[in-house]
């Protein structure tokens, strides 16, 4: 085609760019341009030998102009059109021209988006199917600011980055496409032409669905209207997450909870009925699961994310991870979610330099590079990433119906200094080690997920003493609901341990922990970093013969569940599985046939309904006018404690004996006169006990005792925990 012939913009450069894919603005080339009276059309087909307009009820041929690329004149093109090609083999494909569609993003999102506030950012970017100038398909939308050119590529264009360029949207970094005649089930990727001329073939950063492990693609996901009918669940939520209600949380790790017969993973809709009503029959309020964003390496558990918007796919489709959350719902369990914000793994396919450059990450190793997990850090003072992350977690929230997000490492994102020697790391604006930008991000977070979404809690694994982590934020806090006492964890598991005839030295490991238990809102974990990496199951750590660890590990139970604080316990935890948690393989419910087994489980489903039918164990669990010592005993190492609820809850009394010697006729205070009745016997003959229970009430007599003006006689069973309620 000769020069004259051409419209303007199609100058020599401009077929040249579009050729050799380094257009960065297609749209001002490709599709239906007006010449003169007439509409010239241009189009980028790769293979073809030939191309037509079907306009109306005739065609118009489009000539090749050079290479790949074809265009022609249309006259009288008073309405849309579509294409046809022909390629050698003889066969034809036709189909809409994506460049006669107009932009999707519209100005406000692009406001947003540009002042990084955009609180639902994934309805402005990711794939979405949606019907566009009257013709069905998908807008694909990815921020990308430094790229020279981003193309999405698929099987439906044999991967080909040159097929179908995006068109850039304003000066907000985003590059966008419809794409007519794609659907759900689609899987693609972004080919990005980076600075340097390198080619990158990305998954969408905010892609709803990807491909099973190790394919690394994303996949078009439609996630609009689930049809929720958790309406009553909804409207109830925000009582529950109350400090003052009981919460008792049963950790999972789905791929290994349980596995069909093959040895396979169950799935979603297995699991929300096998699961869900576990769970429910073993009095937990809460189902916590590891993270289900995608993930792209089984041995990570989920804790290096790279599909944040994405539920994994290891175990079905979105709809089907709804299927979940609905039926715990339903079953009046609350879902916590695992959220990993803290770190991202340097896959190809990920973030890492998702543009050719340090977009989401620090360039800086020393503040963008976790030397633990070998994993990179996200630049928290960098708004739209801020906005990336804030967004996600109000996804969760709004989109699936979680409950609540457990943060994970929230102590790696608040100290710059986390796991690194001097050298290592930058300080801040003021010489210190505080990380002020990932302090605000997480503020931020709590403001938007408490504000925007009514009912949830948000919970800080967070390991240090920094302040406030669970005060609001306008009082100078973080603003999280909940705090695992890591603390509390790692002395009385420290205690536990040890062989009895030396607790007596370290009876403070059990004592000192209550003196920080009411400064922050508390939850008390038994989580699967404790059975992992050769520490063991929490059987296995018990000192003794078998008889020995179980009693051990019945008394630790009462004592968790009669402490302050809510309570989380992981999956295989509660029936003391012997071997440590291994992911590749489903918990060992065949354990379940011995009956020391058995009684631990029943404790454990015991402790849960006491805990949720008596006040005096939840009430106060934040507050230390719910909590009062009676005695302490370091040489015999028992423990005595009262808890108190509201007025009108019936207090309860506690007692522990953390030595494998019976004692008869040990004489307690109580804090109020009257019948007291032994409610929780970790000895009892249902938990594989000896059955060395105090029956029948057991009337207090005006003996002072411990401080108390009353006092209960009772026998003390060895390796025990009991539990006294009054009335």
């Amino acid at each position: 085609m000769s020069k004259s012939t051409r419209p303007p913009h199609l100058s020599d450069d401009a077929i040249r760019r579009l050729i050799e894919a380094r257009h960065a603005s297609p749209f001002e080339v490709l599709g239906p341009k007006p010449h003169g009276k007439q509409i010239w059309v241009t189009a980028l087909l790769p293979d073809a030998v030939g191309l037509e307009a079907i306009v109306g009820k005739g065609t118009v041929e489009l000539p090749r102009i050079e290479g790949p690329l074809f265009g022609g004149a249309i006259r009288n093109l008073k309405s849309g059109y579509r294409l046809r090609a022909r390629f050698e083999n003889g066969e034809s494909w036709e189909f809409d021209d994506p460049y006669r569609f107009g932009p999707v993003m519209g100005e406000v999102d692009q406001y947003l988006i540009g002042e990084g506030t955009h609180r639902q950012l994934w309805k402005a970017l990711g794939a979405h199917p949606i019907t566009h100038e009257g013709v069905k398909g998908v807008h694909f939308a990815v921020w990308a600011p430094n790229a020279r050119r981003v193309s999405v590529i698929g099987d439906f264009n044999q991967w080909d980055g040159r097929r179908h360029p995006m068109r850039p949207v304003g000066h907000t970094g985003v590059w966008e496409i419809f794409l007519p005649g794609l659907a759900e089930g689609t899987t693609y990727k972004y080919e990005i032409s980076g600075q340097n001329g390198a080619l990158l073939e990305k998954a969408d950063p905010v892609g709803f669905g990807s491909q099973h492990p190790p394919e690394t693609a994303s996949v078009v996901r439609d996630i609009s209207g689930y049809g929720w009918q958790d309406g009553d669940w909804m409207a109830t939520r925000a009582a529950r997450h109350r400090r003052d209600q009981p919460i008792s949380i049963y950790e999972v790790h789905l791929g290994s909870w349980r596995h069909a017969e093959g040895g396979r993973s169950l799935s979603y809709k297995e699991l929300a009925v096998q699961l869900v009503d576990y769970a429910k029959w073993m009095g937990f309020t809460h189902l916590e699961l590891l993270p289900v964003s995608e993930f792209p390496f089984d041995g990570s558990w989920g804790y290096q994310p790279v599909g944040m918007y994405a539920p994994t796919i290891r175990f079905g489709p979105p709809h089907e991870f709804r299927d979940l959350v609905q039926a715990a719902h339903d079953a009046g369990l609350g879902v916590i979610m695992d959220w990993v914000p803290g770190h991202f793994p340097s896959d190809a396919h990920g973030l890492a330099q998702f543009d050719g450059t340090h977009l989401y990450e620090h360039a800086d190793p020393r503040e963008g590079f976790h030397q633990d997990w070998n994993t990179l850090i996200y630049n928290y003072g960098r708004t739209e990433v801020r906005n990336y992350l804030v967004a996600n977690a109000l996804y969760w929230l709004e989109e699936y119906h979680i409950d609540a997000l457990r943060v994970d490492a929230v102590a790696s994102m608040l100290y710059r200094d986390y796991s690194r020697k001097d050298g290592e790391w930058v300080p801040n604006r003021d010489g210190g080690r505080e990380n002020y930008e990932a302090i605000d991000f997480m503020k931020d977070m709590n403001v938007q997920t408490y504000g925007r979404v009514d009912g949830i809690m948000t919970v800080a694994e967070e390991s240090t003493a920094f302040p406030g982590v669970t005060t609001p934020v306008d009082a100078g806090g973080l603003g999280f609901g909940f705090k695992w006492n890591m603390g509390w964890m790692n002395d009385t598991l420290r205690y536990i341990e040890k062989d009895p005839i030396y607790r007596s030295y370290d009876h403070h490991l059990m004592t000192f922990p209550i003196d920080y238990s009411f400064s922050e809102n508390f939850i008390l974990p038994i989580s699967h970093d404790e059975v992992v990496h050769g520490k063991g199951s929490m059987i296995a750590k018990m000192p003794g013969n078998e008889w020995e660890k179980f009693a051990n590990l019945r008394a630790y139970y009462g004592f968790m569940w009669a402490h302050p604080g809510k309570k989380l316990l992981f999956m295989g935890c509660e029936f003391g599985q012997w071997q440590e948690w291994n992911h590749n393989q489903s918990l060992d419910w065949d354990a379940l046939h011995g009956e020391k087994q058995r009684g631990l489980q029943a404790l454990v489903r015991d402790l849960n309904h006491l805990y949720r039918d008596t006040p005096a164990l939840y009430r106060r669990d934040c507050d230390p006018s719910g909590f009062r010592w009676i005695a302490n005993d370091p040489e015999r190492s028992t423990i005595c404690f009262a808890r108190f609820g509201d007025e009108g809850d019936k207090p309860v009394v506690v007692i522990c004996n953390f030595t494998p010697v019976e004692r008869q006729d040990v004489r307690v205070g109580v804090p109020v006169a009257g019948g007291w009745h032994e409610v929780m016997n970790s000895d009892a003959e249902q938990y594989g006990g000896g059955h060395r229970v105090n029956s029948g009430e057991m009337h207090s007599q005006p003996v002072e005792w411990d401080g108390l003006p009353n006092s209960i006689s009772v026998t003390l069973p060895p390796l025990s925990v009991l539990i006294f309620r009054l009335g």
